[in-house]
C-alpha cells in the first residue's frame, strides 16, 4: 500500500509572516493554512489527528503543546515539527522564503534512526582537589549529599577541622583517567595529616604512586586542567576560588551528578576496517591527531574509542578514510537523505543555488533565533541545515550539497570554540582541492557570536543540472558515491585533481624493477587496494579503494613504493589495473608454478658458484633451488645432499 498523504500545518503565528501557499505544496503533503493553529485554531490540529495521517506542524516553540494533544488523543503516527518561523518567514525576506519554507516542512518529516545511549553511574564519590581552606569548607558543604574526600596540594596552611567527618589528604595528581563514575587519579607525594595536628595540618610522610578513585571530580586549583578538553569531560567540574560565582555553580553541578546518567552513543567502531597499524608499523592516525578529548587510544593493530569519553564532535568520523569510524547522531546516510530532500524541494519550490548553512543546536539555532527576533533574520537564500556538530560533516557531506545544487556551503561555529576544530579546517582543505578545479565554490567556516552576521552571507551559483542521486551506505562507499555525482554534475570537468598531502585518495605508485612480487604490501594494505591475482604472479591496485594511509610504503622490504595523494575520477572508472606481473617458474620435476621466473634466477645468480653447498663440478646441485618445496625434499632426501657438509673452519686466530 502506498504511504498515506502527510498532512502539513503551516501558521503564520498571528500574521507575524507571510506564507507563499504555491511555493508550501511543495513541501510533501497536504497543506493547511493557519493563522493561530496552537489557539484559537487549534481544533484543526485535533480534527487532523483523528484522520490518522502522519502530520507535520511548521512550529518548534509549540512543539510541547502538540505533543501533549497528539498523547491525550493517542495518536500512533509520525509527527514532526519544522521551525519555519526563525529559519525563514522571521526576515526581512520573508516574502523571499516560500522555497526555503517548503524544504524544512519536507525535510523534518525525513526519519531518523532512534540514538543508541552509554550509560554511566555515580555513586557520589567526590574528590575535591584544590590548594587551601578553600577546598575544605566546599567539602563541608558537599558532605550532606555526597560522599567527600579533600585533597590538598601544595604547602599551604590548612586549618584542622575540628570534626573529621571526611578526610583531608596532601599530595598531587599526577596523571587522571576515566570519566564520571570512573576517575582513577595517581597521587605523588601522597600523606595522611596527624591527628594531633594543633595550629595547622602537619602532614605525615609521603609517598609516590597512590591511586584513588571517584565518580566526581571537582578541581578547585585554578591551575591547568587535568583533562584536554576539561569542559567536555563528564564528571569533571572546574572552579576558581576567586570566582565565587563559579565555585557555586560546580557545587549545584556536583550535587546533580548522582545516579545513573545515560548520554549519546555519537560514533560506530568497525575495527575490521581500521588502518591504524599492520605488523607493527604505524599508518593511519588522523582519529588520533584530532580528539580534543583523548577518547581515541591505539590498541594494537586498530584504535580503540572510549564513549563515555567522547563529546561527539565527530572529527574522527568526519576524517576516517576508511569509514571504520563513523558517525551516529545521526547516521550520514540519514543526514543525506534529508539534506536531499531538503534541496530538491527547495528546487522544486523555484528556490536556487542556497547557501547551505551548518550548525548545531546550542549554539547556531540560538543565534538563528536572535537573528531572527532582534534583527533581520536569516536571508532567503541562506537554508539551514541543524546537525549535532559541525564537526561531523565529512567530505560526503560536503561533496552531496554541492552534488545536490548548493550555491555556497557554511559551517557556523562559536566566535571561541570550546575545543579544536583543526578537523573542520582540514575537511575544508581537502574539499576545496576538489571543489574549486570542478568549477564549485570554497566551503568557509562563520566562527562568530553575533546574530547580525548572520546577513552578510554572500550567494552562490550551484550546479546547473543538480543531482538527485538516493545516499545509500556508509563510510567511504558513501563518500565515493557522492564524489561521482559531484563530478558528473560538475560546472567543469576535469578528471584528474591533485591532492595534499595525507589525503584520503590517490595512488601508489612502484619501482617495478626493484618489485619481487612478494606480496607483503597487500598483506598490509587495509582496504584491499593492493590485491594479488591467484592465477599469475601479480600486483594489482584499485585506485578507489586507496586511502593513502602508507602502511604498503613502511611494509615494503625493498622501499619501491610511493604514495601519490590525487583524485583520478577516470582511474576510478578503469576499475583494477596491473602494476607489476611475471611469468610464473615452474617446478622442473612436477610442473608446478612455485615463484616468479625473475626471483628464481636472482637466486641462482647469485649462489651459483658462491656457496659452498652449490659449489664443485656437480652443477644438479643447483636444480634443487629450480624445484618445489615437496620435490626439493625429495630430491635432497633420495641423492644424499647433505647440508651439514659444510667445509672445516680455518681455525682461529688469537694474539700473543
Amino acid at each position: 500500500m502506498p504511504d498515506p498523504v502527510r498532512t502539513i500545518f503551516a501558521c503564520s503565528c498571528e500574521g507575524t509572516m507571510p506564507l507563499d501557499a504555491r511555493a508550501l505544496r511543495h513541501g510533501g503533503g497536504e497543506l493547511r493554512q493557519s493563522d493561530n493553529l496552537c489557539r484559537s485554531r487549534i481544533a484543526a490540529f485535533r480534527a487532523a489527528l483523528a484522520e490518522g495521517r502522519p502530520i507535520t506542524v511548521g512550529c518548534t516553540q509549540e512543539a510541547p503543546l502538540f505533543r501533549e494533544i497528539a498523547d491525550e488523543a493517542a495518536f500512533a503516527a509520525p509527527l514532526a515539527f519544522a521551525n519555519i518561523r526563525e529559519s525563514a518567514g522571521w526576515s526581512d525576506e520573508g516574502r523571499a522564503a516560500g522555497a526555503k519554507m517548503a524544504a524544512l516542512l519536507a525535510a523534518a518529516a525525513e526519519p531518523m534512526p532512534p540514538t543508541n545511549l552509554v550509560s554511566l553511574t555515580s555513586q557520589g564519590v567526590v574528590l575535591i582537589y584544590g590548594r587551601d581552606d578553600d577546598a575544605v569548607a566546599v567539602g563541608h558543604r558537599l558532605s550532606e549529599a555526597l560522599d567527600v574526600t579533600v585533597l590538598i596540594t601544595g604547602t599551604a596552611d590548612i586549618t584542622p577541622p575540628a570534626l573529621a567527618d571526611f578526610p583531608v589528604l596532601n599530595g598531587t595528581i599526577a596523571t587522571a583517567t576515566g570519566h564520571l563514575g570512573a576517575f582513577v587519579l595517581t597521587v605523588n607525594g601522597f600523606a595522611h595529616p596527624a591527628p594531633s595536628s594543633r595550629a595547622r595540618l602537619a602532614w605525615g610522610a609521603p609517598r609516590d604512586g597512590a591511586v584513588s578513585r571517584a565518580d566526581i571530580l571537582l578541581d578547585l586549583t585554578a591551575g591547568t586542567p587535568l583533562f584536554p578538553a576539561a569542559d567536555l569531560r563528564p564528571g569533571y567540574l572546574r572552579a576558581d576560588p576567586a570566582r565565587p560565582e563559579t565555585v557555586e555553580r560546580a557545587i549545584r553541578e556536583a550535587t546533580g551528578l548522582v545516579g545513573v546518567f545515560d548520554k549519546p552513543r555519537y560514533v560506530d567502531f568497525n575495527a575490521g576496517l581500521c588502518a591504524h597499524q599492520r605488523n607493527r608499523r604505524v599508518g593511519c592516525t588522523r582519529c588520533l591527531d584530532l580528539c580534543p578529548t583523548g577518547a581515541i587510544a591505539p590498541a594494537g593493530d586498530h584504535v580503540a574509542i572510549d564513549p563515555a569519553i567522547c563529546a561527539g564532535c565527530g572529527a574522527c568520523a568526519a576524517a576516517c578514510p576508511t569509514g571504520a569510524i563513523t558517525y551516529a547522531l545521526p547516521p550520514a546516510e540519514a543526514l543525506l537523505r534529508r539534506l536531499r530532500t531538503m534541496m530538491m524541494v527547495h528546487h522544486d519550490a523555484g528556490g536556487a543555488a542556497p547557501v547551505l548553512l551548518v550548525h548545531d543546536e546550542d549554539h547556531g539555532q540560538a543565534l538563528i533565533d536572535a537573528a531572527a527576533r532582534f534583527g533581520r533574520g536569516l536571508p532567503a537564500h541562506v537554508l539551514p541545515l541543524r546537525v549535532n556538530a559541525a564537526g561531523q560533516s565529512g567530505l560526503d557531506l560536503v561533496a552531496a550539497a554541492f552534488a545536490y545544487g548548493a550555491g555556497g556551503l557554511v559551517f557556523l561555529q562559536r566566535a571561541k570554540p570550546t575545543h579544536d576544530i583543526a578537523g573542520l579546517h582540514r575537511t575544508i582543505e581537502l574539499a576545496a582541492a576538489i571543489l574549486v578545479p570542478l568549477g564549485y565554490t570554497t566551503p568557509s567556516v562563520l566562527e562568530t557570536d553575533d546574530p547580525d552576521a548572520l546577513w552578510a552571507i554572500p550567494r552562490g551559483e550551484g550546479t546547473a543540472t543538480p543531482s538527485r542521486f538516493v545516499p545509500m551506505g556508509e563510510g567511504r562507499d558513501l563518500t565515493v558515491a557522492a564524489l561521482r555525482e559531484l563530478h558528473r554534475v560538475a560546472p567543469l570537468k576535469t578528471t584528474t585533481l591533485p591532492l595534499p598531502e595525507r589525503a584520503p585518495f590517490g595512488a601508489v605508485t612502484i619501482d617495478a624493477a626493484g618489485c619481487t612480487l612478494c606480496h607483503a604490501c597487500v598483506g598490509a594494505c587495509p582496504t584491499g587496494a593492493l590485491r594479488d591475482d591467484p592465477e599469475r604472479p601479480a600486483l594489482r591496485f584499485a585506485e578507489s579503494a586507496c586511502v593513502q594511509c602508507g602502511l604498503c610504503r613502511a611494509t615494503c622490504p625493498e622501499k619501491i613504493i610511493t604514495l601519490a595523494p590525487k583524485l583520478d575520477f577516470a582511474a576510478w572508472s578503469a576499475g583494477v589495473v596491473t602494476l607489476k606481473e611475471e611469468e610464473p617458474f615452474c617446478c622442473i620435476t612436477c610442473a608446478k608454478p612455485f615463484g616468479t621466473k625473475s626471483s628464481v634466477e636472482r637466486v641462482i645468480a647469485k649462489l651459483a658458484g658462491s656457496h659452498w653447498m652449490f659449489a664443485g663440478p656437480d652443477a644438479r646441485r643447483l636444480d634443487v633451488i629450480r624445484m618445489c618445496e615437496n620435490c626439493r625434499v625429495n630430491a635432497v632426501m633420495n641423492e644424499g645432499f647433505d647440508p651439514h657438509a659444510a667445509p672445516p673452519r680455518p681455525p682461529p686466530r688469537t694474539a700473543g
